[in-house]
């Protein structure tokens, strides 16, 4: 469905926050909520109403109508005169539009991944972690594109995804495994590595080889090679890697073919 069921409740999500932070005092809350609600719309919500609105972002209808009316005068939502029913609008994406204008990571990896991209002709990702998941942040297709669901803002888990684990195995291992126990550890398909104790294997040797493998972990037909992007402290900034089809690539071949060109991008790249 396009919409939620308006016979039904939106379901909150777990990571809205039911109430204002009271432990922070440098928090301002109406911003909070502000973004709070920009961040309700998505691909499962791309509409809502008024009380979906504040279901889904645990506020009350006063602040809902409040938030929603503000962010509308300001361009950032828009309200159908007849439905009533409120959308994100273009201008959401002038804050993505100046990420990547002002990013120097995407400004220096830019040419490694084009030519990389050329190189290889297969897909080439660059990605950053925040928290438990990595994020889509530039993205060079090839004509053997596997899915193109995957676009620039992207989500996936960290632990289940070649860039993620690429980073993660460059973090402490305690600060990694920590993230590895926030994360929702599941089996997206068959494939999918979820163990606390096989992942830390794979973290090890992630950092031994200087590059992480995924195989059909996240997605069907998927294998991914990644190397970590490291700041002047030497802690993980981003991954570049390559994704291509099993249907093409053994999991030998993916190494073979790719994991040194993916370790020098990734050096190349880096600051250290």
């Amino acid at each position: 469905m396009s919409t939620l069921d308006t016979s039904k409740p939106a379901k909150a999500r777990p990571s809205a926050p039911a109430k204002e932070k009271s432990d922070d005092p440098l928090m301002v809350a109406s911003v909070e909520k502000a973004f709070r609600v920009l961040s309700a719309f998505g691909r499962q919500h791309p509409s809502l109403n008024l009380s979906q609105v504040a279901t889904v972002t645990g506020m009350d209808l006063s602040s809902a109508q409040r938030f929603t009316h503000t962010l509308t005068r300001l361009g950032y939502l828009h309200k159908d005169s007849e439905t009533k029913r409120f959308e994100l609008t273009a201008k959401t994406l002038d804050m993505g539009h100046h990420f990547f204008r002002g990013s120097r990571l995407v400004d220096r990896a830019m040419p490694y991944l084009m030519h990389l991209s050329k190189e290889t002709e297969e897909t080439v990702n660059l990605t950053t972690l925040q928290d438990t998941e990595i994020i889509f942040v530039s993205r060079f297709l090839s004509r053997h594109v596997l899915n193109t669901d995957v676009i620039i803002g992207t989500r996936m888990p960290a632990f289940c995804a070649a860039p993620g684990i690429a980073m993660l195995s460059r973090l402490p291992e305690d600060e990694a495994m920590a993230i590895i126990d926030r994360s929702d550890l599941k089996p997206h398909t068959p494939s999918t590595t979820w163990s606390r104790e096989a992942l830390l294997a794979k973290l090890r040797d992630a950092k031994a080889k200087g590059y992480a493998t995924a195989f059909e972990e996240f997605y069907h037909g998927d294998a991914s090679i990644a190397a970590p992007i490291l700041d002047h402290r030497g802690r993980p900034e981003g991954a570049v890697n390559v994704a291509v089809s099993c249907s093409r690539y053994s999991r030998e071949e993916v190494v073979a073919r790719f994991s040194s060109l993916i370790i020098a991008a990734g050096h190349a790249i880096s600051r250290t």
